[in-house]
């Protein structure tokens, strides 16, 4: 069962079987491969489309998954916008009108103002014209009684009557100022 060694021209040695050893090793080869074409291979071949199959169907599902996805990215992006844009309508409205209620708070305040205004305005003519009747009936009065003083005195010389002139004008002046007497 040894092979013999032929000696080739070229001077390298190739091993060969015996004849009885490659006749009985391409029988088993042979019976080997039937049997691996009949049963292993075909089941092989099955797993491996089963498996090729698998991966295509991983990969259309892949595809489908991602066009579904870009799909809702545009509808979110989409959504965002206008959701961006609704923001931007209620702030613009809001700004409108908090502008509008500052206009009518600034209009109600200057309003306000001018109505204070006018009845301090009011208050002081009327004090003012109370001041007057009062001071017209306090003149009226000192009058009453400088004619009073110049009926009872007899006045005589003209010092006499430069002199009660002089007191009366001091006491009107004095009754100005609240210091005289009634």
């Amino acid at each position: 069962m040894l092979g013999f060694i032929v000696a080739a021209e070229d001077s390298t040695r190739i091993i060969l079987p015996h004849t009885a050893e490659f006749v009985l090793g391409s029988i088993a080869f042979a019976i080997l491969l039937a049997a691996l074409l009949k049963g292993a291979f075909p089941k092989m071949q099955q797993t491996l489309a089963a498996r090729t199959q698998r991966i295509r169907d991983s990969i259309e599902s892949a595809d489908n998954s991602k066009q579904e996805a870009e799909r809702l990215l545009n509808e979110y992006r989409q959504q965002l916008a206008e959701a961006r844009g609704d923001a931007q309508k209620i702030i613009d409205e809001a700004k409108r009108t908090a502008e509008a209620m500052r206009q009518d708070l600034i209009r109600r305040a200057e309003q306000e103002a001018q109505e204070l205004v006018q009845r301090a305005k009011a208050d002081v003519a009327g004090e003012r014209d109370r001041a007057m009747q009062s001071l017209r009936s306090a003149v009226g009065d000192l009058s009453l009684q400088l004619a009073a003083r110049v009926i009872e005195r007899e006045l005589s010389s003209p010092e006499a009557q430069r002199a009660l002139v002089e007191r009366s004008i001091d006491e009107l002046s004095a009754l100005g100022n609240g210091q005289g007497q009634n």
